[in-house]
């Protein structure tokens, strides 16, 4: 087990770093950060030389790869860095001098257990890309492939162990200090990036996430997830099919090959809105580096280390949520963070929704093109302090991705208007969701899972009333049967079942 000596000693190192480039000065000057907290970020400024404009994307590249991975998840914590550094965070793109390729040959041939030339029949030794964690190269296959092969950085499962470990000692003393340090649950903050890192580790994981959102993307044949190829496939070595396109970063490439960028645009969102509404599973880093545009107009993406997912209810209420911000009816909105839990009982509902009105009635007061969800989002989570909102991480992560989503749409096409592009597709989901359709195959699905479960029922009170005296249990009915049912508990127990089916089906065919 780590000492608490060394993990201040870790803590202190690092802070150096950030005082260096001026990553301390937000910590120093908040009046919610704990004193311990503040007089720790002064000793380490000391004899520092502090730029006047804070470099957090660059403090945290220069102490490592597991502070990358790390800021990248504060990035969507605006609540607990402050918009300036979360927006700067957002520069973070993993670039790092990449490893010596005899490296990682011997890392690809120890993980396939068997020499490469088994699997490929080239590799190109300078890689493609070198991030935090792990590196890609291209290569052939010895079947004629092109593929990109993605190695993870020898030695990184453990430098990232040794660096969460200090980090949950440290989330824990803050959350100790309570106030606004415990509301805003740095020991979750730290769980999320944990398990965030486990996924990215195993790049087995990162592939089945690409797998599975292949499948939930069926319906958007416009956009395109690299194929797996799991027998090249490890928890060290990824293989999937190379993208051969444009990225998306580059507008003036994009142009002079003839692409539609509005048509490119739309497409992009209406995939965000597929994956993150629709399915509930959507990629969380689709940032400009991560999309390409094909040659025949598709949008392919790469890199399924981080993703997200959202349960149907909360799919359900941020709907709602968006929609009611969006047509006034803030008391509905009020109403719907109470009835999620986000807010606490002893909060009024009347005073949360003039809290709402003052998010949304200057958003409505602007032109369709130029109401921003992203601005909209985080102007509604700027008001949870006075409310004791507890954080929703997956919400927040949601809230990262959309202003992503926006700001590349937005790049390559400055007069795309999002809410004319998104509406159809909203106004259809929530029709399906929550119109009269909707609730009558709720009911009918509910309906069918109580008759599942009325057989255990049955055989429940059978277990815990035998009938006295009665025949042994008959064998397993291979045909449908006349069976003879005895007195006592067994004849309430069928008259139980047929009085419950006679009431679910009533109920389903109402």
């Amino acid at each position: 087990m780590t000492s608490s000596a060394t993990h201040l000693f870790r803590l202190f190192r690092w802070a150096r770093i950030l005082a260096r480039h001026g990553a301390l000065r937000g910590i120093e000057r908040d009046r919610n950060t704990p004193l311990p907290v503040r007089r720790l970020a002064r000793i380490a400024r000391f004899g520092a030389r502090v730029p006047a404009v804070p470099r957090y994307a660059d403090a945290l590249q220069a102490i490592g790869p597991a502070a990358i991975k790390l800021g990248q998840t504060l990035a969507t914590r605006a609540d607990l860095i402050g918009e300036q550094a979360a927006h700067d965070l957002l520069r973070l793109q993993d670039a790092l001098p990449p490893v010596p390729y005899p490296v990682i040959r011997e890392r690809m041939e120890a993980s396939f257990d068997k020499p490469l030339d088994a699997l490929f029949a080239d590799i190109e030794q300078v890689p493609v890309g070198a991030a935090s964690i792990a590196q890609v190269h291209r290569a052939v296959t010895t079947d004629g492939r092109t593929v990109a092969v993605k190695v993870l950085r020898p030695g990184i499962e453990a430098e990232f162990a040794r660096a969460i470990d200090t980090y949950e000692w440290a989330a824990a003393q803050l959350e100790a200090f309570g106030g606004e340090a415990a509301r805003l649950r740095p020991r979750l903050v730290i769980e999320t990036f944990k398990r965030w890192t486990a996924r990215e580790l195993d790049l087995r994981r990162e592939a089945a996430s690409a797998s599975e959102l292949a499948e939930a993307m069926v319906a958007e044949p416009e956009f395109v997830i690299p194929t797996i190829d799991w027998q090249r496939t490890t928890g060290k070595v990824l293989t999937l099919e190379w993208v051969d396109g444009i990225k998306i970063s580059d507008r003036e490439a994009i142009l002079a090959a003839g692409h539609d960028v509005h048509a490119l645009a739309a497409r992009l969102v209406r995939a965000f809105l597929r994956q993150a509404i629709a399915e509930g599973f959507f990629h969380a880093d689709m940032h400009q580096g991560n999309l390409f545009a094909l040659p025949d107009g598709r949008i392919a993406a790469i890199d399924f280390g981080i993703m997200g997912r959202i349960d149907r209810r909360a799919r359900v209420w941020l709907a709602e949520i968006l929609y009611g911000l969006i047509t006034g009816n803030y008391r509905r909105v009020a109403e719907i963070h109470f009835e999620a839990g986000y807010v606490p009982a002893h909060h009024s509902v009347g005073e949360f929704a003039t809290a709402l009105r003052a998010v949304g009635e200057p958003m409505r007061g602007l032109p369709v093109k130029d109401m921003s969800v992203g601005m909209m989002l985080d102007s509604l989570f700027n008001i949870t302090r006075d409310f004791d909102m507890q954080v929703q991480p997956h919400l927040l992560l949601l809230q990262k991705t959309m202003v992503m989503v926006e700001g590349v749409a937005t790049r390559l096409d400055p007069e795309i208007n999002l809410w004319e592009t998104a509406a159809p597709f909203v106004r259809e989901w929530i029709r399906t969701e929550l119109g009269p359709e909707a609730a009558l195959a709720d009911r009918i699905v509910e309906d069918l899972r109580t008759l599942s479960r009325l057989p255990g029922l049955i055989r429940n009170i059978e277990r815990h009333f035998p009938d006295p005296g009665g025949a042994p249990p008959a064998p397993p009915l291979r045909e449908i049967q006349v069976v003879r049912v005895g007195g006592g508990w067994r004849t309430a127990a069928v008259a139980l079942l047929s009085a419950a089916v006679g009431v679910a089906l009533t109920l389903w065919l109402r």
